[in-house]
Formats: structure tokens, C-alpha cells, sequence
């Protein structure tokens, strides 16, 4: 039990990492800072995309319209951090 909770808790560790990532390369690409044509950086841009936007949909539907201030992600990181820091206290005491 112990070692499925510790999986559970990196898998959401891992997931707030890929949304940070897809953030920040969203911030870089609207500066122009990356090139979004580059091959490379469209396909790992894709690919966070693609395992962030179904959690982060839902709540942008929920959320009012702030004009261009998207705080979904952040609300979805402090939920995680919420669930982890549940699995921490009552999933028996893993020590990260």
C-alpha cells in the first residue's frame, strides 16, 4: 500500500511539473522567445498540451472571464497539492 501511494504522490508531482512546463512555454511562445515552428519544441508543446488540457477545461468553465489572465492552472496545481498533502497525512506517512 505504501509503495502505490508513493507512485500516486510522484505521478501528481510529475503532473504539476508538466504544468508549469506547458505555462511557461505558452508564455515563452506569445513573447516569441521560442520558435513554435521549430519541430521540436511543437511537439513537446503538444504533448503537454495535450495531458494538461483535460484537467484544465473543466475548470475554465467554471471559471469567470478575466480577459486574458488565465488562472486555471494554478487553481489546478493548489488541488493537487491539496490531494497530496491528504495522501501524505492519512495515506500512512510518506516521507518525500
Amino acid at each position: 500500500m505504501q509503495s502505490l501511494l508513493f507512485l500516486i504522490d510522484q505521478v501528481i508531482g510529475l503532473y504539476m511539473w508538466c504544468l508549469i512546463i506547458v505555462v511557461a512555454m505558452s508564455w515563452l511562445a506569445s513573447f516569441n522567445v521560442i520558435n513554435t515552428q521549430n519541430k521540436l519544441v511543437s511537439q513537446i508543446y503538444d504533448f503537454l498540451y495535450r495531458i494538461t488540457e483535460p484537467a484544465l477545461s473543466p475548470i475554465r468553465k467554471r471559471l469567470p472571464n478575466l480577459g486574458g489572465l488565465d488562472i486555471s492552472p494554478v487553481i489546478l496545481i493548489l488541488i493537487l497539492v491539496f490531494i497530496r498533502n491528504l495522501l501524505r497525512e492519512y495515506g500512512g506517512g510518506i516521507s518525500i
